[in-house]
């Protein structure tokens, strides 16, 4: 792959004197916000927020879901979008306004603008390629614009080729996350040459650290372990301990997107196993997605769809009440086919703090959190008898219940507090350095 070749003094980024370190406004790039399921992106903007860092949230679009996060009305800037919002008239408006950007930065460094372009158009042409191209021109002239310092993309897919781009046209200084399905169903030549070109990648758990260090090579020590955490205060135990398992039932509570890497086949099987046996269960599925029809439809030719209720969206503040609720939390994540698969799912965590048993499948960065035995019960991925054996098991020892449980919590604590993890991440993006022009 040919290099970009060196910039010209008209291409140079104009960077003031930095011999000592100084707080730098940062782009906050992430693909759809706010949406209801990615609490860890909306917590982290937060963070930075109330930790001092001068912060501009923008997103490739506006997911436009129903029910929203009420913490993200706390976002401090308005967001601001990469894609078209609203009718005809706005749509114009902002092919215009990308039109214009393009014709600044082409004004600004046309050698520089006709190589990247030339480059995305002759070796990387797939359509979304082009599309982040398109943005990444809008997105660059109004960073520079408001002299931003430094640019994060939230995911390694998307977020991470927009910025990536950015930096090619600019030379700013970039920096992205991993966490599952961006980062499992990428091309890893692609993230190798990302990687090589950021200052630092955040990850959230060893195994997906462990895959990127891998990609990454001799730039591996950019790869820096990053849990999400949980909010430990939001999601605690109830305030009295329940009895629901020593009286002889049990209310299984499971909450993620309803899509095929979540499992959510393998409970219900699980769910009917219990029926079987004579024990007294209730699962209440908390999230939606695609899935729903065919799950719904699943338990109902099992006969357990008297059992097995399904929630819908709901937020935060909410989930912490369902978990307060419940006897045990299960994660039945899977592996796709492509790859694709959980790292540390937020709803364990939220569920480890909140004191609730837990039982889960040994995959992706789930056994990071859930030791066998210790704080949980890890059983084999799809492998519905496995984790209805484990959930009789705790049906039938309350105290191991609560033991495991109560485990949980102070791991949480201990290790995954929120406040504390985001703390440790905040001078990465504080301190900044002087910006190396990008390279194809």
């Amino acid at each position: 792959m040919a290099e970009l070749p060196a910039a010209t003094t008209k291409d140079q980024v104009q960077v003031p004197n930095i011999d000592e370190p100084r707080t730098r406004t940062v782009a906050y790039l992430t693909k759809r916000f706010p949406r209801l399921s990615e609490t860890f992106i909306l917590d982290e903007i937060l963070g930075l927020e109330r930790s001092g860092v001068p912060l501009h949230v923008f997103a490739l679009a506006d997911p436009g879901e129903g029910v929203v996060q009420p913490d993200s009305a706390r976002v401090q800037r308005p967001v601001t979008y990469l894609r078209a919002q609203g009718g005809v008239g706005a749509h114009i408006a902002h092919a215009w306004g990308t039109l214009a950007a393009h014709a600044h930065l082409i004004a600004r460094r046309p050698a520089r603008y006709l190589r990247v372009a030339g480059y995305v158009l002759l070796k990387r042409h797939q359509v979304s390629t082009l599309r982040h191209l398109v943005e990444a021109g809008r997105l660059a002239d109004a960073l520079e614009a408001e002299n931003v310092g430094h640019l994060h993309a939230a995911f390694a897919h998307g977020p991470a080729s927009v910025a990536y781009l950015v930096h090619l046209l600019t030379g700013l200084p970039f920096s992205f996350a991993a966490h599952a399905k961006d980062l499992y169903v990428s091309a890893p030549d692609l993230l190798a040459r990302r990687i090589a070109a950021s200052e630092f990648v955040l990850v959230c758990s060893e195994s997906a650290a462990a895959t990127l260090r891998g990609i990454a090579g001799a730039e591996a020590s950019k790869v820096i372990l990053a849990p999400h955490g949980v909010d430990t205060r939001r999601f605690h135990p109830a305030g009295a301990a329940r009895d629901a398992v020593g009286a002889g039932s049990l209310a299984v509570l499971a909450v993620g997107r309803l899509t095929d890497k979540k499992g959510f086949p393998v409970l219900i099987q699980a769910v009917a196993a219990l029926r079987a046996s004579g024990r007294n269960v209730t699962c209440r599925i908390v999230g939606s997605g695609s899935l729903r029809g065919e799950l719904v439809a699943q338990a109902s030719q099992l006969g357990v769809g008297d059992l097995v209720e399904f929630v819908g969206s709901l937020t935060q503040q909410e989930v912490a009440v369902e978990h307060r609720t419940a006897d045990i939390f299960v994660q039945s994540s899977v592996i796709l086919a492509d790859g694709d698969r959980d790292g540390i799912p937020n709803a364990l965590l939220e569920a480890v703090a909140s004191g609730v048993a837990v039982v889960a499948t040994a995959v992706g960065g789930i056994p990071e959190v859930v030791s066998d035995g210790v704080n949980g019960l890890l059983v084999p991925a799809n492998d519905p008898a496995a984790l209805a054996d484990a959930l009789c098991r705790l049906h039938d020892d309350p105290a191991l219940c609560r033991r495991l449980g109560s485990a949980g919590r102070t791991l949480a604590v201990e290790h995954f507090d929120r406040t504390r993890l985001l703390t440790s991440i905040v001078p990465l993006f504080t301190l900044s350095g002087r910006p190396a022009l990008g390279r194809l």
